[in-house]
């Protein structure tokens, strides 16, 4: 029964996008139904729990629960609280993190969270430098194999380091905490020359990638956050493992939670692989 709901629920949401332009190039929303039923979706959410990993300086996701068990009426009754910061886990970042006039995460528009994904996939580069940053020679490599550019799509990095999840110090580079805990960073990110490239001579709808920042974990400026945010470009960070998905051609349905104000959330990230995937 929830996979049915689910699947209602997201063919409703994709047929209203399909309404507008960011649908115009993918398939009729008779085949994102016929998609969910065959169960071709992919999620790429991490699990929220005491495992989580947060920035160092941030605590963990904490579940507090609070009722449990059969009431004196003889029903069961469940209800917990959870305690988060805005930032960690599979989450987005709204423009607002890194721009004073920047969008907060409930003005996001839906149709820079739906649509085509282009992975760009530098594994082999991460696997020899940590530190690695992604670049426009990257960009342009998957451009010159799909003979396309990267223009209405959601570009998802995939450095692998998801498969190091939940594993801190694999992921982070460190399994310290606190501030000090920042300098020791160590994971791959967008280079701030490719954000800019993406934001001046492309037009893309959003950003994500598998690691806990879209800077690289060295950074001190957070220059992509910046570049990125000033034109309104989310992005989405701890994305989890991207192996499943081909190079082009998915959907990406990414929900945050619709926080008021927010500068990010938690956000459900789902990839609806092709025909044939």
């Amino acid at each position: 029964m929830h996979r049915t709901i689910l699947a209602w629920g997201l063919f409703l949401l994709v047929a209203c996008a399909a309404r507008s332009s960011i649908a115009q190039s993918h398939p009729s929303p008779g085949f994102f139904a016929e998609t969910l039923r065959e169960g071709r979706v992919v999620d790429l959410t991490h699990t929220f729990n005491r495992d989580t990993i947060y920035w160092p300086t941030e605590e963990g996701f904490k579940l507090v629960k609070e009722k449990a068990g059969f009431t004196d009426k003889g029903y069961y009754y469940a209800a917990n609280r959870f305690v988060a910061a805005e930032h960690g886990g599979t989450h987005i970042d709204a423009p607002v993190h890194f721009s004073a006039t920047g969008k907060t995460v409930d003005e996001i528009p839906l149709n820079r969270l739906i649509g085509e994904a282009a992975v760009i996939d530098v594994t082999r580069a991460c696997k020899k430098n940590p530190d690695y940053q992604i670049s426009i020679a990257d960009l342009r490599r998957w451009e010159e194999a799909h003979q396309r550019q990267l223009v209405d799509v959601i570009v998802l990095l995939r450095t692998g380091y998801a498969k190091r999840w939940p594993n801190r110090k694999a992921y982070l580079g460190t399994d310290a905490t606190g501030p000090e805990a920042v300098a020791e960073l160590h994971f791959p990110g967008l280079a701030p020359a490719a954000a800019h490239w993406l934001t001046q001579h492309r037009s893309i709808k959003a950003v994500g990638i598998d690691t806990a920042s879209i800077d690289y974990g060295q950074s001190k400026r957070f220059a992509s956050h910046v570049t990125l945010f000033e034109h309104n470009v989310p992005a989405m960070e701890n994305v989890g493992d991207m192996s499943g998905l081909p190079t082009a051609r998915a959907t990406i349905i990414a929900l945050p939670m619709k926080i008021g104000g927010g500068s990010g959330g938690p956000v459900r990230v789902l990839a609806i692989l092709p025909n044939g995937s």
